[in-house]
């Protein structure tokens, strides 16, 4: 079941501090099956997140040409603003990220209906960023890492630097940001794929995805359990 959360939440996962041991990476063989298993599933529980549209959605940073054939004057470059917003003269502002250049010229077209009569805009996309993803928490090396073709979550991992020991890949999470400034959250057990080598919940990636790794109950426990020999017990000042 997805639901929307607040940027901030979706943020936080971004913040939360990693520990410095890489953690083994999945076999070839697993990811080869994850992308056979994945390519051929597109019903059941997050079928919404497997279907790949194949059009381009425009995000903030990209560069847009719009030509108007019958009234030069309105032609106009405009970037994407971090909002998601186009600012047009003599119309003002229009939401132009996630939207596909046909959808976006259909909702122009539809706002300059207002000064022209049957409005004829051409929109071309000059320049845009390239499509990346994040994944933070317990992985080897959390960061930002460029979209390049088909990926998906176990293949992102990888990508990553796999998962530490202190990873709780049961409930690997998945934040896929809207166009509102919502995001949609799903749980994927990651260790349940592998275990079983069953990826219909092997999502693809989508430009702008985080995934977040928590950390599991062991390791969030074991700076107090005792060393053996040492005569260390728990430490209440951590407390």
């Amino acid at each position: 079941m997805m639901r929307q959360l607040h940027p901030f939440v979706w943020g936080v996962a971004l913040l939360t501090p990693t520990a410095a041991t890489l953690a083994q990476t999945h076999a070839p063989s697993v990811i080869a099956n994850s992308r056979e298993s994945t390519a051929q599933d597109t019903t059941g529980p997050g079928a919404a997140l497997h279907r790949r549209d194949q059009r381009y959605r425009i995000s903030a940073g990209d560069v847009l040409q719009l030509t108007f054939p019958f009234t030069p004057t309105l032609d106009q470059t405009i970037t994407v603003q971090p909002d998601g917003f186009i600012t047009l003269r003599s119309i003002g502002d229009v939401r132009a990220a996630a939207r596909t250049l046909p959808e976006l010229t259909e909702a122009l077209r539809g706002a300059y209906e207002k000064i022209l009569r049957d409005p004829v805009i051409n929109v071309d996309l000059k320049d845009f960023a390239k499509p990346s993803f994040v994944v933070g928490g317990e992985v080897g090396h959390p960061g930002k890492f460029e979209l390049r073709g088909d990926t998906t979550i176990v293949e992102a991992l990888s990508i990553a630097g796999g998962l530490r020991d202190t990873a709780k890949h049961s409930q690997v999470l998945l934040f896929r940001p809207l166009a509102d400034g919502m995001a949609q959250a799903q749980v994927i057990d990651v260790k349940k794929m592998i275990k079983q080598r069953e990826f219909r919940e092997d999502i693809h990636l989508q430009p702008g995805d985080i995934l977040y790794v928590p950390k599991n109950a062991l390791s969030k426990i074991k700076p107090f359990v005792p060393v053996p020999g040492l005569g260390v017990g728990l430490d209440p000042t951590r407390f």
